[in-house]
């Protein structure tokens, strides 16, 4: 079986014509020994089957950037390379069509956007730059599906080329000669598409409507996930899940430790999906029925705005201040998405390019940004007392976001690429390939974060069987609730944090705190550790030595600031 490799620049519509060629069903692989994300899948064609690989996009072969050189690995491993290339930017893209020259391996070119050049003005001789290359060039529209089936007969005449490159130093000088050959402009007329893709990158015109689409991300995500629990998931566990339970809890009631261990243990004399803690209640309800709502709802916004083409806008438009932080500028989208749920935020950190601002991200997404459900309970819990409070609260957590941000840029090691991206002109999202890669994404949620939740339930459910926390937190609070002001009981609901964050925010009612402690309970329960789905999902993407590094400095943080605030709050 051949492996066909597409490579390309990003938003070039690689993932476009990957789905054209292999469906909405598709396959996400982790390159080995790398945290890198490519798609594949198998495609019959007049008899022959082909296993398709979708190469991460890169500018080049030779970029320091992970991205490249697992592309540059994925071309060295492929029998036959499909260069996706934008028709409306043939001269920049023809620098990685030199690159891909150079290897020599058997190549086809796929002019894609061939509708869109057409518009903006651009002729191009396909023919001569098929000459000129010595290999196959096929036009192609790949949301339309115009010249897919020529491009599927062009494998068999993928051959190595024939083109000569003067070398790196002179690459671009023979991309000069080949535009001179092959490409030809005409005037035409601006339209209101590109009136706006001009007036969204300026400064004003361009914050405003930034503004507006963070907010509508948010709101976006916030709505679908709470839709999906509302109104289909909840009352699908509710009516017939719990059920079942309960006759499984029946046959399980002569075996105690089987019980406590899969159903766990019933509160007010039922079993509570949240509160119970066993592995077939908590552990398949938070898993599929409180996080993946918000997953597949991040993932669908995501890749609807990936098709438009305002993401790369939106980073650009923000990397100038977050590069100040130490951050990048794609970091806004995971660090909105965690104010939904922390676990799509820090997922959605694999849209960065480099270990140390995925690390970074995932630990101010974790320490800084409560969830939609801990901030109700914020509000519910402090505004009784006025806005000072909550203020106060969600200052301290931005400070806390500023401050740890500068101490990581300089004490994590690791590369910070800057961002080099193109800006690409709006387009309507091609459905067919916002879904391929939901269901790719959803697949990889499924199979790498389920089974660590399971895992992160059992083992707080045996913890409390044992009865260790309790004992754990008399151990060692005398000294802790001096320092932050805290009576014993509070520094237990923290702890209790770690199950579910919004649970421990509505137990401190009960126990009768001042303000004050309110306050200073609810910034260290933000801070704290994330609740158990968030915290396996740093362990599955990073794993346990830079999970106990994130530990330490969550556990640092949150006595340092708490104490602070009990210094300095009266």
């Amino acid at each position: 079986m051949k492996r066909i490799v597409l490579a390309g620049n990003p938003n070039v519509g690689k993932s476009v014509i990957f789905t054209q060629l292999s469906g909405i069903y598709a396959f996400s692989s982790n390159y080995p020994g790398t945290t890198v994300d490519f798609m594949r899948s198998y495609v019959e064609y007049q008899g022959e089957f082909f296993e398709v690989v979708d190469a991460p996009g890169t500018y080049s072969l030779e970029e320091t950037a992970e991205v490249g050189r697992i592309a540059a690995r994925l071309v060295e491993e492929a029998d036959i390379v499909v260069n996706v290339i934008d028709a409306g930017n043939l001269e920049r893209n023809l620098y990685l069509t030199l690159e891909l020259v150079e290897r020599g391996k058997p190549m086809v070119v796929a002019l894609n956007m061939w509708d869109e050049a057409r518009k903006q003005g651009i002729e191009i001789d396909f023919q001569a730059l098929e000459r000129i290359l010595g290999i196959p060039v096929v036009p192609v529209v790949a949301t339309t599906g115009e010249g897919i089936r020529d491009l599927l007969a062009a494998l068999s005449q993928a051959r190595i080329p024939h083109f000569v490159s003067s070398g790196h130093a002179h690459r671009w000088e023979d991309i000069g000669k080949i535009i001179t050959e092959v490409q030809r402009f005409s005037y035409r007329r601006l339209t209101w598409r590109d009136t706006l893709q001009r007036i969204t990158i300026l400064p004003g015109v361009g914050f405003v409507f930034g503004l507006f689409v963070l907010v509508g991300i948010f709101f976006a995500v916030r709505s679908i996930g709470e839709g999906l629990i509302t109104y289909l998931l909840h009352p699908l566990f509710e009516k017939y899940y719990l059920s079942f339970l309960e006759r499984l809890g029946v046959f399980l009631s002569r075996y105690p430790l089987w019980y406590e261990v899969l159903l766990g243990k019933l509160v007010d004399g039922r079993l509570d999906f949240e509160r119970s803690l066993g592995l077939l209640s908590t552990g398949v309800y938070v898993s599929l029925g409180a996080v993946l709502p918000y997953v597949f709802a991040f993932y669908l916004v995501l890749g609807v705005l990936e098709d438009i083409g305002y993401l790369p806008r939106l980073a650009v438009f923000l990397d100038g201040f977050l590069h100040r932080l130490g951050l990048h500028g794609y970091s806004v989208v995971p660090m909105l998405l965690g104010l939904g749920c922390n676990v799509p935020g820090i997922m959605a950190t694999r849209i960065l390019e480099s270990e140390k601002e995925r690390f970074v991200v995932t630990l101010l997404i974790a320490i800084g940004i409560p969830c939609s459900a801990q901030q109700a309970l914020v509000f519910g819990v402090l505004a009784p007392h006025g806005v000072t409070p909550i203020l106060v609260v969600y200052g301290t957590l931005l400070g806390v976001i500023v401050l740890l941000a500068l101490l990581l840029k300089h004490l994590v090691p690791g590369f910070r690429p800057p961002l080099i991206c193109e800006i690409p002109p709006y387009r309507l999202p091609f459905p067919k390939a916002v879904l391929s890669k939901l269901w790719v994404r959803l697949q990889g949620f499924l199979r790498d974060a389920l089974p660590i939740v399971f895992l992160g339930v059992l083992a707080v459910n045996l913890l409390t069987l044992m009865n260790v926390l309790p004992h754990l937190v008399r151990l060692i609070s005398p000294w802790i609730a001096r320092a932050l002001g805290l009576p014993r009981e509070a520094l237990l609901v923290i702890a209790l944090g770690f199950l579910r964050k919004y649970m421990a925010m509505g137990l401190l009612l009960p126990l009768g705190l001042s303000v004050k402690q309110l306050v200073i309970a609810s910034v260290i329960l933000s801070i704290f550790f994330p609740c158990v789905a968030a915290f396996v999902v740093i362990l599955r993407e990073f794993g346990w030595k830079k999970l106990l590094v994130a530990v330490s400095i969550m556990l640092s943080f949150a006595f340092v600031i708490g104490s602070f605030l009990n210094l300095v709050l009266w």
